[in-house]
């Protein structure tokens, strides 16, 4: 196995959406994300990660006309060549989403000054698309929360507002900062206002991060979030290694955060999602940190317990950050991203599409 259309796992029709070009001023493509355009039209959204960076690059999108069969050449969203009122930045980690009513589709990133070697001092930024992918506008967004901001997921709309989990993690380069998960609100998507942050056990204390939000109830939000050590430049997975979940009834005042012993998480984003029927699911890197090799799920019904780890996707090759959206007509059906590659020594050389169907054999 390692080429890609040949695994193991209950995700179908896996297509190979794009492949590193060695050639490049790229050494990696990494953290896709999606949004269905109309019926059969989707969009796929990726970075092109820098040589000598750290999580910085280029964002770029491919279209898919026939419900991801097969895929479009890459378009750029955001590009660090362009300068923007006489600076330069990179970019990383969009989040595509569709707001009702509106015929755009918006992608969420960060960005931050050319010349820093990571992503840490990164700022929320923003481009949408009229024509479904084809080309993209960017837009300068207000953000009213003074601190470096780190997305990793699209925006949810809950009541007259919209929410986007964001985190930062000052610590890297500031023995003086912090790491924490916070919540950005928003009434129309360019002006954002801090909402709240989500505590944690001052006693026990946890780098929570890369969170992903869902509605759990009419008036419920829970978020599910990634986990490391807390106060440590080079952070690593806990002693015990699970995602840490909190919950809100307005998106601004958190539950303080508990661990789910049954979401596995070593220092790396998983996908958690509520489908149209009520049951979670949880798309997750298995292993020790770093080894990023298949990606495994669990799910949970309504009124039941998380079932036993089953493979979602193993291609003899590394994987990791799986991104799912609900295909609207099916409930339980998703279209997945993630990115992959053909190599089990090399980790994120491909952007992988693929469906799939939960709450198959409870």
């Amino acid at each position: 196995m390692g080429t890609g259309e040949t695994y193991q796992g209950e995700v179908e029709d896996v297509r190979t959406i794009c492949v590193l070009d060695e050639g490049t001023r790229y050494n990696r493509v990494w953290q896709p994300y999606l949004e269905r355009w109309a019926e059969g039209h989707l969009i796929v959204a990726w970075g092109h990660h820098l040589r000598g960076k750290i999580d910085m690059g280029d964002i770029v999108c491919s279209i898919s006309l026939d419900d991801g069969d097969t895929w479009l050449p890459p378009v750029e969203i955001f590009d660090h060549r362009m300068s923007r009122d006489g600076r330069r930045y990179a970019y990383a980690n969009p989040g595509l989403y569709r707001s009702p009513g509106q015929e755009v589709v918006w992608c969420f990133a960060m960005r931050c000054p050319l010349h820093y070697r990571d992503s840490e001092n990164s700022e929320l930024c923003a481009a949408y698309t009229a024509d479904g992918g084809y080309s993209w506008i960017e837009v300068e967004l207000t953000v009213h929360s003074a601190s470096p901001i780190v997305t990793c997921n699209a925006p949810l709309r809950f009541a007259d507002r919209y929410l986007l989990p964001v985190h930062r993690n000052t610590l890297r380069d500031d023995p003086s900062g912090d790491a924490r998960q916070f919540i950005l609100e928003s009434t129309d998507l360019l002006s954002w206002h801090l909402a709240g942050y989500v505590p944690f056990d001052e006693s026990d204390p946890v780098f929570l991060h890369e969170a992903s939000i869902a509605r759990s109830g009419p008036n419920e939000l829970t978020m599910v979030m990634r986990s490391a050590t807390y106060g440590q430049k080079n952070y690593q997975q806990l002693p015990t290694p699970v995602a840490y979940r909190s919950t809100s009834s307005d998106g601004r005042t958190w539950s303080t955060a508990e661990p789910v012993p049954e979401l596995h998480n070593t220092c790396c984003k998983g996908h958690y999602s509520i489908d149209g029927t009520g049951s979670e699911l949880y798309v997750y890197s298995p292993g020790p940190k770093g080894e990023r090799k298949a990606l495994h799920f669990t799910e949970k019904s309504p009124g039941g317990d998380w079932t036993a780890s089953r493979v979602f996707y193993d291609g003899g090759n590394r994987n990791s950050y799986p991104t799912l959206i609900e295909i609207p007509e099916n409930p339980g059906r998703y279209y997945c991203v993630w990115d992959s590659s053909n190599d089990p020594d090399r980790q994120r050389t491909a952007i992988r599409f693929g469906r799939f169907t939960g709450g198959r054999d409870h």
